[in-house]
């Protein structure tokens, strides 16, 4: 994102999310914030993401989408994939963490991810 008040935003959920964890109560507040300036920015994957996200967190209480694996699907990847998912605070650091740089490839087909994986929890 573009906005300096955005990347603020991000780096002080970041910052939350390394001190307290999924603090459900700020970190909402924190996200549907962040998802404005998507909005204002007018980045459509960022917005849904980041309502996803906010709206998944509020029925689960936690974060349980694991990390995007780089490597096709084997039984390996399998195993990372179940051992990720017992890491939702590092997952969902990275997910913000894309939100900084928007222009990256890499960064909006792991968004993609999240989405696709978001939508279909």
């Amino acid at each position: 994102m573009e906005n300096k008040k955005a990347i603020k935003l991000i780096d002080k959920i970041l910052e939350d999310l390394e001190k307290t964890g999924i603090n459900t109560n700020t970190l909402i507040d924190d996200l549907k914030k962040l998802r404005e300036y998507a909005l204002e920015e007018q980045i459509p994957l960022a917005v849904k993401v980041l309502r996803f996200t906010y709206e998944h967190i509020e029925e689960n209480d936690s974060f349980l989408i694991p990390i995007p694996d780089d490597e096709p699907v084997d039984e390996e990847s399998e195993l990372t994939t179940d051992s990720s998912a017992k890491e939702p605070i590092e997952s969902l650091k990275y997910m913000v963490s894309l939100m900084k740089s928007l222009k990256n490839k890499t960064n909006i087909s792991d968004l993609r991810e999240y989405r696709d994986a978001l939508m279909a929890y």
